[in-house]
């Protein structure tokens, strides 16, 4: 009798090994499908989980679904917040409260296939940190999804190092510690494996399905690429400099103040030396700017020194507000 009491009482307070991160915004005809695709995935896994649904300040009938759906699932907990704070503001909230080891995360349209988190589970588990999805046929529109992404993606992996088919696909897997320890704003969350990568993760791929929306509408747009292209900038700099900013301010500071310096002396040398007018020529100008913004970087740089030191000895600041959290323990 004992035996089995202990059994009882080790499969209830045995660890939660797989989270699943679910961010959504305005699904109200797709998350009771969602979740019902997912929980039947996760009892075929035979790992404790639990399913985490992150609502991005939904303006529909979507919380009011989620709330009716976790209280008859005690391995649901919604997170609800205050307003749309963004996807990466959202996967944010995710990892902080997720309690698994491993953390998988997916989109709340219904594309990415529930039923391909065992295949990044066996990925994972050949030892490498981050698992992301290859949606190899990618469902769709050719001129304004897919032929962007392709080309983003490409830029993505020369300027980060990092050879990712498809750094869009939301289906992905993470080491808990991995997940929990980089921190996401603007929208960095794509460039998740990258950030992983620059802490020293293990990085791999494996294609999955994809399907087309049926309900709904997408919440993307081509104007977003241009948004990628900014945090693209932001990650390289990260990865290359976010020790030794003035390395890279420093460096172009240099080079601009030492070019302004030799124009400056050219000037200075035929004004004393042959008494030529210097007072209405473009190039003094020129090189009083290229000093100044010598200058200038230079002293950007040893700021951003300071910005660093402060970063890293500061604590951590979460980037959401939360209005509720459904379930919680």
């Amino acid at each position: 009798m004992n035996t089995i009491i202990d059994s009882v009482i080790g499969s209830f307070s045995k660890k939660v090994e797989l989270s699943v991160i679910v961010p959504v915004y305005n699904e109200e005809e797709n998350i009771q499908l969602l979740i019902d695709k997912i929980l039947a995935v996760l009892k075929t896994i035979h790992k404790k989980s639990e399913v985490i649904i992150i609502d991005d300040g939904s303006n529909d009938r979507t919380v009011e679904i989620l709330t009716k759906i976790a209280k008859e699932h005690n391995n649901l907990k919604g997170i609800v917040f205050r307003r749309n704070y963004g996807q990466t503001a959202a996967m944010s909230a995710g990892f902080n409260y997720a309690k698994g080891n491993m953390i998988v995360t997916l989109d709340g349209d219904l594309q990415n296939d529930p039923a391909d988190i065992p295949l990044l589970i066996e990925k994972f588990q050949e030892g490498y940190d981050v698992v992301s999805g290859w949606r190899i046929n990618r469902q769709d529109k050719l001129i304004s999804r897919k032929i962007p992404s392709m080309i983003a993606n490409r830029i993505i992996s020369h300027f980060t190092g990092v050879n990712l088919h498809d750094y869009g696909c939301s289906l992905k897997i993470y080491k808990a510690e991995i997940a929990k320890e980089i921190m996401l704003y603007g929208e960095m969350h794509r460039f998740i494996p990258a950030l992983a990568a620059i802490e020293g993760a293990r990085v791999a791929e494996v294609p999955v399905n994809h399907h087309p929306r049926i309900h709904g509408k997408s919440k993307y747009n081509i104007l977003r690429t241009f948004k990628v292209i900014l945090d693209l900038m932001t990650v390289v700099f990260w990865r290359k400099f976010i020790t030794r900013p003035l390395h890279i301010f420093g460096r172009v500071g240099l080079a601009s103040f030492t070019a302004g310096f030799l124009i400056s002396l050219y000037l200075a040398f035929i004004k004393l030396v042959y008494g030529a007018q210097i007072g209405n020529r473009p190039l003094l100008i020129l090189g009083v700017l290229l000093i100044l913004t010598g200058v200038q970087l230079v002293s950007t740089g040893i700021v951003a020194e300071v910005a660093i030191r402060t970063y890293y000895e500061s604590q951590k600041k979460p980037i959401y507000r939360i209005r509720e959290i459904l379930n919680e323990d």
